[in-house]
């Protein structure tokens, strides 16, 4: 269930009623009358079935609502109610797989943005990625692919080619560019302070690592995984039950390729620069384009879900 506080001009009230009146997925309704300040007008308190709720933003926007008001949704995690139940029995879909476009957009641009929490982030994990190719132990590239930051960004891609955000798909394509750059130069200069100091040498990346030695190896299921984990992370962002992410930043090995390419520019090992590149974009690549292929097939699915609302709509309606 999600619940809807619309800021409406006056002018704008009746239509928004209209969008929510005798709608079956609608299980709650009530107006408040001059008390928005800003904008001046009504407010509007509604509770939508999840899997209606597309429908209800994209009939609103319709009305020109977001440029002359506001919609604001938020899902309601409990609620004790005859009516809520009869609207969600009665809306096709389950309210777990529903995909709220509006909700995830924004999520994507948000977490897409480009600012320091974003670089600390992936420079502190890249290098926590370098200390664990250095002392070879797996636990600190599970650490380092937990903290990184960098999956929201490559999902709005994928977000962006299905729903054709063209602003979204430039804002993530130049976080991930400049956060990887940032980090991994950040890294090959601690790498090379490391050197200097005698902690870091040229055995230390280039020797036997059985522990993280397929950061740079990539083969055929680099690709297989990072296709398999961004779909489970795109169900996990899209869906109400988020439970699949933390999976996904362990499958990966997006910010340890990183952070041994950092290590093999500091100690001059041309192999482990090419052999973790490669890693790093196969990751990518699959991550993109499984995260495009999950949101594709879930918009078909939903907008078959939506035209069967409106066939049911139509036969109940006089």
């Amino acid at each position: 269930m999600l619940h809807m506080r619309i800021t409406t001009p006056s002018d704008l009230t009746e239509q928004v009623l209209a969008v929510f009146t005798d709608d079956p997925a609608v299980s709650n309704l009530s107006v408040l009358r001059g008390v928005s300040v800003q904008p001046a007008g009504d407010l509007v308190l509604a509770d939508v079935a999840r899997e209606a709720a597309n429908e209800v933003v994209d009939q609103l926007d319709a009305l020109g609502l977001p440029q002359s008001g506001t919609i604001h949704v938020e899902p309601v995690t409990t609620w004790v109610s005859k009516a809520g139940f009869d609207a969600e029995r009665h809306t096709p879909g389950s309210s777990a797989d529903a995909v709220v476009w509006a909700d995830v957009t924004q999520r994507a641009y948000e977490e897409s943005e480009l600012n320091w929490t974003y670089l600390a982030f992936m420079t502190l994990a890249t290098l926590l990625a370098s200390i664990a190719v250095v002392v070879d132990s797996q636990v600190l590239v599970i650490g380092a692919m937990v903290l990184g930051p960098e999956f929201v960004a490559i999902a709005a891609l994928g977000l962006a080619l299905v729903r054709r955000r063209g602003t979204l798909f430039g804002l993530a394509a130049r976080t991930l560019l400049i956060g990887f750059a940032v980090a991994i130069s950040f890294t090959t200069v601690a790498a090379l302070a490391g050197r200097a100091l005698g902690w870091i040498t040229l055995d230390d990346v280039t020797g036997e690592r059985p522990g993280t030695g397929f950061i740079y190896s990539p083969d055929k299921w680099s690709f297989i995984v990072a296709v398999i984990a961004a779909a489970a992370g795109v169900l996990s962002l899209t869906s109400a039950k988020v439970g699949g992410l933390s999976g996904v930043f362990i499958s990966v090995t997006t910010v340890p390729a990183a952070g041994n390419v950092a290590l093999g520019i500091a100690v001059g090992a041309g192999d482990e620069v090419w052999g973790s590149a490669q890693q790093l974009l196969i990751n990518i690549s699959g991550m993109i384009i499984a995260g495009w292929a999950t949101l594709a097939l879930q918009q078909v699915v939903w907008r078959r879900k939506a035209r069967h609302r409106r066939r049911l709509l139509a036969r109940q309606r006089p």
